[in-house]
């Protein structure tokens, strides 16, 4: 792979992390189902360009997607109120009929995401692939479990 390529890589994945960063502070939790199916579109769609960028992040911009992570994590629930399994969405019923163990999922993950911000912070890169790799577990099972 070339250095032009690498770098284009790079500068997309850290603009990706910013613009996670900002949306993820300006959080509204919806009041509608269209608006819960679009917000969970859009968080997971984060949650996935965060993890594809996020084992070549380094310093402030590992924090910066790891605090990323732990909000979108903080916040499906909210986006996962019960009646917004409307239309094309991809959710499963078994999520409302299995709360508390779909929440307990997303905690699972937020606390991965705070362990990698633990690592980021102390420069630890082993702690922190760790923890990306825990992250990406626990994506797995929540949609082995309750996507379609």
């Amino acid at each position: 792979m070339s250095l032009k390529k690498i770098t284009a890589i790079a500068v997309a994945g850290l603009m990706s992390v910013g613009v996670v960063a900002s949306v993820a502070q300006d959080f509204v939790a919806p009041t509608t189902a269209e608006e819960a199916m679009a917000a969970r579109e859009m968080l997971m769609k984060q949650n996935g360009a965060l993890l594809k960028s996020a084992g070549a992040l380094t310093g402030a911009e590992a924090e910066t997607a790891m605090q990323s992570l732990i909000d979108n994590y903080t916040h499906i629930p909210a986006v996962f109120p019960e009646g917004s399994n409307i239309g094309d969405s991809e959710a499963l019923p078994a999520i409302w009929e299995n709360w508390d163990a779909f929440t307990a999922i997303a905690e699972t993950g937020r606390a991965a995401a705070a362990d990698g911000l633990a690592a980021a912070q102390a420069g630890d890169a082993d702690a922190y692939g760790a923890a990306i790799k825990a992250i990406g577990a626990t994506c797995g099972t929540c949609h082995k479990q309750y996507r379609s």
